[in-house]
């Protein structure tokens, strides 16, 4: 091939890989609001974490009420400091802050009064009774308990007789003289000249009441057992339930949020009302834990709740994708590149706590490792970024090495570890005969592989077998974009060689990944007997057809040997994969994977950027157009950018970059549980094994992703023992820069 002729190649390889078209609408990358949170341990004394009440005084001084006593945070400190003296210490169960800055205290044995910057409290005289809540205002107050109901008049607590529920969990201020009282038998108001009781299912959804609360339109929001019921103008006007959306019928507390949000605490979570829907936080990433009693506010806008395990804040903070995506470019590159350059997910000693973070290895190590040479590769095409490049060249090094590690013509490893490592996953393992005839029965497609891992030539290190077609399909997607959009000349050489004889040894192979033992991988598998005539094989027709046919096209790009085309089109017209790549995925629901979705989005680019023939690219295109009517609603920005590279269109667009947006900062892998919500409801669908939601939830309100996963999956995650790398956003993010859908 003349230097000539390679030019015009180039220049038309950038043509096709360039933006397709203009018509979508671009993302202005402009500042949004960020959450996170931050979890606090109060103290180790026994009850001092079984928080009732939380309240943020003058000072920005955060107070919590606990069964040990109360405790106030110093905005600039992160140690609480216990108020109680020891002769005072006991259960507290609400607090109210008074106008004039005084924070008192609903506690055990009675009333306390607490001036902000006081060190210590001062007991109310002659009241010596449980006091189950307080409110206090300008001139007046009402403290209510099971013992003794008192109200203050100018500084002073008299007694008050009030025929009312002695099981009293809120006041709240009318704002005229009177006050709202949630009782476990009722709602009350008490004025100066009347008590009235709500009670009926006409007036409440129950009479098991637990918080009450003004919203911004002057509203009252009363909350508990069943949901929110709205009054407006003395009129019961709205209510909300799992029905129209509420996400628990739990309801501890309702707070006002400083944004027109209101806040609603349950036993499971925190709900919060946005206007038009609801948004949840629970589970570990936003809550120490989920039983939520009382919601507070700072001056920040930071939300500070109390639980029965401690005290979370969820706090904000003004973001752009720019400044995102180097938050997480920074967490990849401190936790999730080891050795010899492998990137993914790390494994923490300590659920949730990164500093006990420690390297871990995984089957699939080729494939994200790939997945994140393709990010660098977009970055550096999009930035031109020096270190962009020379991470992409750093992870194409790591997987090349994956196949020189094997010492054959042309197998790849899984994944290598230090020899010294004394933990891996799926250790070698022998087969007893009574063992080996369970496994066949239950899959006669499983392989008994006892050595899956062997030392490398050097001594150095263990490498592991049995390669999936998964891996495969990763790197060549990796090697695609990498030769495309970074390799200089010498560079393209060196991958060209290294894609030749991966694809020479599955062609030499029979089509299959033939592993050291001489038999093809429990997933290496493209050949025309097993796709074709193997009832078997059936699931991975069309997905494996796609696959090879783009290993094929890529060696043929790269090369330009005309052999790969010649097996290519053999492929095609003489073994029927013309008409496998017309169904790429299957829609039956005991087979239907959300590993097939992401694998077609590896393997479709190759095809469409580099066929030239426009009667084969139709059936392409149809063929990518069958893929995306399967995954459209998953509001992936990965397979949304990826089909607007391969057609030129967008339709989701704003879902894709609110999925950007929404997607938490902590990638710690918690287990999130949705099961338990209310406003959901749990089928078998998209895929039939799985408990999945009805309707597609938040990135903060589901585990973090890869997109291999269901996001529709009722429950997820590994409980924080592991840590997300990163990528899966990274990587449509940098996709939608280079393509134009988001701006700098």
């Amino acid at each position: 091939m003349s230097q000539e002729f390679k030019i015009i190649i180039s220049l038309l390889l950038l043509l096709i890989l360039a933006p397709l078209s203009q018509s979508a609408k671009k993302i202005i990358n402009t500042p949004f609001l960020q959450e996170y949170h931050v979890p606090f341990s109060i103290a180790e004394k026994a009850g001092a974490n079984d928080v009732r009440a939380i309240a943020v005084d003058r000072q920005n001084q955060v107070w919590a009420a606990t069964r040990a006593g109360v405790f106030r945070l110093n905005p600039d400190s992160k140690q609480w400091q216990e108020l109680m003296s020891q002769e005072q210490a006991g259960p507290v169960f609400d607090l109210s802050l008074a106008p004039d800055g005084t924070v008192w205290l609903a506690g055990w044995n009675g009333i306390y009064r607490a001036d902000s910057n006081s060190k210590a409290l001062t007991r109310i005289e002659k009241i010596d009774v449980p006091i189950s809540a307080i409110c206090t205002t300008e001139n007046d107050g009402l403290a209510l308990g099971p013992d003794g109901m008192f109200r203050m008049n100018q500084g002073q607590w008299n007694p008050l007789a009030l025929n009312i529920s002695k099981n009293i969990r809120d006041i709240k201020s009318d704002g005229n003289g009177g006050y709202w009282i949630a009782t476990g038998m009722g709602l009350y108001h008490f004025s100066q000249n009347e008590l009235v009781l709500y009670q009926t299912t006409d007036e409440l959804l129950s009479a098991d009441q637990y918080g009450v609360e003004y919203a911004h339109d002057g509203s009252l929001w009363i909350g508990g057992l069943g949901g929110i019921t709205i009054y407006q103008n003395g009129r019961r006007t709205v209510q909300f339930t799992p029905e129209n959306g509420l996400p628990s019928v739990n309801i501890q507390c309702v707070t006002r949020g400083p944004d027109q949000t209101m806040w609603v605490g349950t036993r499971e979570g925190i709900a919060r009302f946005e206007g038009k829907g609801w948004a949840w936080r629970s589970n570990r990433r936003w809550l120490v834990n989920d039983d939520v009693r009382d919601i507070a506010f700072d001056v920040q806008c930071t939300a500070w709740i109390a639980t029965r395990n401690g005290v979370s804040a969820i706090k904000r903070r003004q973001m752009t994708f720019t400044e995102k995506a180097a938050y997480f470019h920074r967490i990849c590159e401190q936790r999730h590149v080891r050795e010899p350059g492998l990137v993914e997910k790390c494994r923490l000693k300590v659920p949730g706590d990164t500093t006990t973070w420690e390297p871990r290895d995984d089957d699939n190590d080729g494939q994200y490792t790939s997945m994140y040479l393709a990010m660098e590769s977009f970055r550096y095409a999009t930035t031109h970024s020096p270190v962009a490049k020379a991470n992409a060249r750093r992870a194409f090094e790591a997987l090349k090495y994956l196949q020189e590690v094997t010492g054959t013509a042309g197998f790849v490893a899984r994944t290598v570890i230090p020899v010294d490592w004394k933990q891996m996953a799926d250790p070698n393992r022998s087969f007893s005969p009574q063992q080996w005839a369970n496994e066949h029965v239950h899959d006669p497609r499983y392989k008994k592989v006892e050595q899956r891992w062997r030392p490398s030539g050097d001594g150095k290190w263990l490498w592991k077998g049995d390669t999936s077609s998964d891996e495969i399909t990763g790197h060549l997607f990796g090697y695609l974009f990498y030769y495309d959009l970074v390799a200089d000349q010498a560079e393209k050489k060196r991958v060209q060689a290294h894609v030749c004889r991966i694809v020479d040894y599955i062609i030499e192979g029979g089509y299959v990944l033939k592993d050291i033992d001489g038999e093809h991988t429990r997933w290496g598998v493209w050949s025309p007997e097993k796709l074709n005539r193997d009832p078997d094989w059936r699931t991975e027709r069309g997905v494996n057809s796609v696959e090879i046919l783009s290993y094929l096209k890529l060696a043929f790009h790269t090369s330009g040997a005309k052999r790969y085309q010649k097996e290519y089109q053999k492929l095609l017209y003489e073994q029927g994969y013309l008409q496998n790549i017309q169904e790429p995925k299957t829609l039956n629901p005991s087979w239907r994977t959300h590993i097939d979705d992401e694998l077609l989005a590896l393997a479709f680019p190759c095809l469409l950027f580099h066929e030239q023939d426009p009667t084969l690219r139709q059936v392409y295109l149809n063929s990518v157009e069958q893929w995306y009517a399967a995954v459209k609603n998953d509001h992936s920005p990965y397979f949304e950018f990826t089909y607007y590279a391969l057609t030129g269109k967008c339709p989701r667009l704003a879902e894709a970059v609110d999925f950007l947006r929404n997607a938490p900062l902590d990638l710690v892998r918690w287990r999130m549980d949705n099961s338990r919500r209310e406003d959901i409801k749990l089928v078998r669908q998209p895929e039939m094994e799985n408990i999945q939601t009805s309707k597609l939830l938040l990135p903060a309100e589901i585990c973090i992703m890869r997109w291999d996963n269901n996001p529709w999956n009722a429950i997820q995650g590994d409980g924080g023992h592991t840590e997300s790398d990163g990528v899966y956003w990274l990587l449509p993010y940098w996709m939608g820069r280079y393509y134009g859908l988001i701006t700098n």
